[in-house]
């Protein structure tokens, strides 16, 4: 039962849409005005999460190329770039539940300064890495170390209210978007500076670390914003901001006061949660496909199902796709939601994974035919189009995982199992294409074109799990009647 009087609007047990005021606020159109300095805080944190995962795309496959794992043979490429890719989300799905209770106890920014330290050093690590073994390690201390995508979603739905909250969750796009067009910019541009700038990187070093460079200007980055978050970031967990000015006081008034601890994991698993964990983890499998499936395809020669793009071109596609997507999401994310309702946005959004699947098959044969001619980028201008709008189901979701939560002491915990569930689909997502795709041509299953049948069929039965959430997010009526 809610709590009645001053004393409610801070208490933890209060689901998180269900203050009255908050409902009448939204009646007269007058949401809260967002937090915007701490917000960016957050923002920057999510940034940094696609900037050290897919900085490597423009050139892990030409890495892997070189390894003697391959043994030369470009068609095994999609099995080893794949595995890595998957590593660090297989690893981050080990920990992140972990990292999102943890939060719950100790505060959101000790977890957070953790895990960008470990991005930071693994970054690093990945970059000196000259044998498949030490990539693999590098990738999974990324993974393993790394709670904050679960935490900074916590952090936004504490600095927000039922309001606003829809307007800071489409806000979480717009950063991966320009971390993902960072990202590759930096891989594709950075990668072998020897070769592309001879004058300038002149030691040997760069010879022998051709890939180090890249990672370096990505942990940089990292430690800006772990310095950001160390000196500016202030804390968000309820009971740890009261407890900031209140525990002196509570301690002489109650030397038996114990602090509330977060509700056990079996108790936030609800229906509300459930199946909007289910469909994060439907859109980030999906997403994580699509993202390792695409520089693969650019990269792997014309013959092998590819269109045969060096590493810099690559990058610069990427980098546009990244861009644009930012571009959507701050002008038109939130007026959609606002216009369509978010189960309409994440059930389109990710109706557009089946157009955007069917096009490579499609671009391939265009260019054995004729070569990457002027109708060849013609449909890579297309499918850059209609990438940007598979972002919406994101800001959708989050808003329905937000609200799902039984209450405010659960939320790090809900957050961290979306946040697990999503990781494991991700880590699936990129091995299971990636090699779908080196098997398909190996094999010649479909003409080659194996892969993309089997991520059609997976977006349709996405569509299918899409119908299950409501038209409206979930309120505290829903939330609680179906514990």
């Amino acid at each position: 039962m809610l709590k009645k009087g001053p004393s409610a609007a801070v208490d933890e047990e209060t689901p998180l849409l269900s203050s009255s005021s908050l409902e009448d606020r939204q009646k007269r159109g007058a949401p809260t005005a967002l937090p915007r300095f701490q917000l960016g805080i957050a923002l920057l944190l999510q940034l940094c999460e696609p900037v050290c995962s897919q900085s490597i795309y423009p050139y892990i496959n030409e890495l892997v190329s070189t390894l003697d794992i391959v043994g030369g043979d470009k068609r095994k490429v999609g099995y080893y770039a794949g595995l890595i890719e998957s590593l660090f989300f297989m690893t981050e799905a080990l920990t992140v539940l972990q990292w999102g209770r943890l939060s719950d106890r100790t505060g959101r920014k000790p977890v957070m300064l953790i895990g960008l330290v470990g991005s930071c050093i693994s970054m690093l690590f990945f970059g000196l890495s000259r044998t498949f073994c030490t990539l693999v390690i590098s990738r999974c201390l990324c993974g393993l170390l790394n709670g904050n995508v679960g935490v900074m979603k916590s952090v936004i739905g504490e600095q927000t209210d039922a309001s606003n909250r829809a307007d800071a969750f489409a806000l979480v796009p717009v950063a991966w978007a320009a971390g993902a067009a960072v990202g590759p910019l930096i891989g594709g541009s950075l990668s072998n500076p020897q070769k592309r700038f001879p004058t300038i990187f002149t030691s040997d070093f760069w010879k022998e670390y051709p890939y180090f460079l890249p990672c370096l200007v990505a942990a940089g980055g990292v430690f800006v914003a772990t310095t950001v978050t160390f000196l500016f970031f202030e804390e968000t967990l309820p009971k740890h901001k009261q407890n900031s000015s209140m525990s002196s006081e509570t301690s002489l008034a109650d030397p038996h006061h114990h602090k509330p601890a977060p509700p056990p994991l079996r108790q936030i698993l609800i229906w509300p949660v459930i199946i909007s964990v289910a469909n994060y983890a439907s859109i980030a499998f999906l997403d994580l496909t699509m993202n390792a499936l695409l520089p693969l395809f650019f990269a792997m020669p014309i013959e092998y199902g590819g269109l045969g793009f060096s590493p810099p071109t690559i990058g610069y596609l990427m980098g546009t796709y990244g861009v644009s997507t930012g571009i959507l999401c701050v002008f038109l994310s939130a007026r959609i939601l606002r216009r369509f309702g978010e189960k309409r946005a994440f059930f389109w959004g990710t109706a557009l994974f089946v157009p955007i699947f069917l096009l490579m098959p499609i671009m391939n044969m265009c260019a054995r035919t004729s070569g990457v001619g002027p109708f060849v980028w013609a449909l890579v201008a297309i499918e850059l189009l209609i990438m940007p709008l598979i972002n919406l189901p994101f800001s959708a979701i989050f808003t329905f995982i937000t609200a799902s939560a039984p209450d405010k002491r659960s939320l790090g915990a809900t957050n961290g199992l979306s946040q697990t569930t999503a990781s494991i689909a991700r880590a699936l997502g990129p091995a299971l294409s990636t090699s779908l795709f080196s098997f398909s041509v190996q094999y010649n299953i479909l003409g080659g074109y194996g892969v993309y049948v089997l991520m059609t069929m997976f977006s349709l039965l996405a569509l299918g799990l899409a119908s299950f959430l409501p038209e409206c997010v979930w309120d505290e009526e829903t939330t609680l009647d179906r514990k």
